[in-house]
């Protein structure tokens, strides 16, 4: 029973007694049914005794305390203020502060000043370096140059990347697995590998719908920076050893728009193990698969040399052999390609055959290139 039913039980009671009890208004009850509560009294039934809290004064009788609430005597009951919200926009801003709320007790900071920048939730990934590359000095090296007219050995090198660009892409006459993966190679030193991969890198960065990065992946005895007019920094190997170093912190955006460098980094003993480990596998993942357009090209050490590009090759979709025309012995060529076997494509190009004829541009020409699939070209 509530307490304002109760209150009315004992008003009837009353005027069974014959007690005069003027009818009240429902806002009086409410506000005995309030003093009863106030002074922690509770109202008792019919020949039972008042309970009240310990220390608590006697309650007036419910009609005396009407009468002289209505007299002036006593003061009304007040409610207890009730709290009230704070605006929608404190609100807010306390929750992005991470302020304490004001049910728990808190108090909200004023809103920041207009235009106050705001920490963000994320950090800055790391930038890739710039490297302004000199066409000059790449002209000078023999490297064709980004901005040039037409010429016979862009045109070359035409030939040469149009079945890499197909086997990377998915256009090939088989899908190839891993086919953006391009390592450059040669049997021995000496027989223009780095060059090759170099104009091919250049050569496939002119393209309009293709991106490329260059990787010195000659961990033995790396060239390619050197080449460009570049100092060799930090690269492929720094990341593979430390943790700490992510790839995009090592890489060199150039002046040749769609074309990005990697150095091969800081020597190690261990190199051949650094290659042939899962971080490395992790790697080449991540930078094959990070953009669907982007061509890697590896300018790796020579066949039978090192171990390096043996493990190298292990992870490429596509390897291409440099061989320099009337130098190299065929058993060597064939040496080179049986450590290789395992690379589903295999292109062999011919480097710094003799000038046989002029052509349209008038350039000496005398250059040939083959490619298969599996097995000794």
């Amino acid at each position: 029973m509530s307490l304002i039913e109760q209150a009315a039980r004992r008003l009837e009671q009353l005027k069974n007694a014959g007690v005069d009890v003027p009818a009240p208004s429902k806002g009086e009850e409410e506000a005995a049914a309030f003093g009863q509560r106030h002074d922690g009294a509770v109202p008792a039934e019919a020949g039972k005794p008042v309970l009240r809290k310990p220390g608590a004064s006697p309650a007036p009788d419910v009609p005396e305390a009407r009468s002289r609430r209505a007299a002036g005597a006593l003061p009304k009951p007040s409610m207890p203020p009730r709290p009230t919200a704070p605006p929608l926009r404190q609100t807010v801003e306390a929750a992005v502060s991470g302020a304490a709320s004001p049910r728990q007790g808190g108090e909200i900071p004023p809103p920041p000043p207009r235009g106050t920048p705001r920490a963000s939730a994320k950090p800055d990934l790391p930038q890739s370096r710039q490297a302004r590359i000199d066409f000059d000095v790449l002209e000078a090296s023999g490297i064709i140059r980004p901005d040039a007219l037409r010429s016979r050995q862009a045109d070359e090198y035409r030939v040469i990347k149009r079945p890499l660009i197909d086997n990377a892409m998915g256009k090939g006459a088989a899908r190839v697995k891993d086919g953006n993966l391009i390592m450059v190679t040669s049997a021995l030193p000496g027989e223009g590998k780095t060059y090759t991969a170099l104009n091919l890198a250049v050569s496939i960065a002119m393209e309009l719908d293709n991106t490329v990065m260059l990787v010195d992946a000659d961990v033995a005895r790396p060239s390619l920076l050197n080449r460009m007019g570049l100092t060799p920094t930090k690269g492929l190997l720094d990341v593979l050893v430390d943790p700490s170093v992510s790839l995009p912190q090592v890489l060199f955006r150039t002046n040749i728009e769609k074309l990005t460098l990697l150095s091969s980094g800081t020597q190690h003993a261990r190199a051949t193990e650094l290659l042939a480990s899962d971080t490395m596998v992790r790697l080449l993942e991540e930078m094959s698969s990070r953009y669907s357009d982007r061509i890697i090209i590896f300018d790796s050490p020579p066949l039978l040399l090192t171990t390096e590009s043996r493990t190298l090759a292990s992870h490429m979709g596509q390897v291409v052999v440099v061989v320099a025309a009337e130098r190299t012995a065929q058993s060597e060529v064939r040496n080179a390609l049986a450590a290789i076997e395992s690379c589903p494509v295999r292109l062999m190009v011919l480097n710094q055959a003799k000038t046989v004829g002029r052509d349209e541009y008038g350039y000496g020409y005398g250059y040939g290139y083959g490619y298969g699939y599996g097995g000794a070209i």
